[in-house]
């Protein structure tokens, strides 16, 4: 079973993203906080990071910056609203993230990218 660690402040983007991909089969951690999300990279393994940009106490970027240092090769998907933030995006995705998914999504749409990207 894959574990995805997702962190999403917004609890109801958090619980949605959950119940879809623990539908899949998928193992889901969820945390709220940008400097939880650190540790609980720190102390985990996870197979997929999602992340949200903008967050309080740390933002996305500063996740993804640690991730990339802490679990290279670790897939990440950023989730966020902030698809007119053009250099946001380009930032994150220079830092490497794997998948951009605008906010609102559809649950499906993140099912099938996640899937896409453990086939790859």
């Amino acid at each position: 079973m894959k574990n995805i660690l997702v962190i999403e402040d917004d609890l109801m983007i958090a619980t949605m993203v959950k119940m879809r991909l623990n539908k899949d089969g998928y193992n889901i951690t969820v945390i709220d906080d940008g400097t939880a999300g650190i540790a609980a990279i720190e102390n985990s393994t996870p197979d997929l990071i999602i992340t949200d940009i903008v967050m309080s106490s740390k933002s996305g970027l500063e996740i993804i910056t640690y991730a990339q240092e802490h679990q290279p090769g670790c897939p990440i998907i950023v989730l966020s609203s902030l698809s007119e933030e053009e250099l946001t995006l380009i930032e994150a995705f220079n830092l490497g993230v794997s998948d951009f998914v605008p906010k609102p999504f559809h649950p499906n749409e993140l099912s099938l990218r996640v899937k896409s990207l453990f086939k790859n």
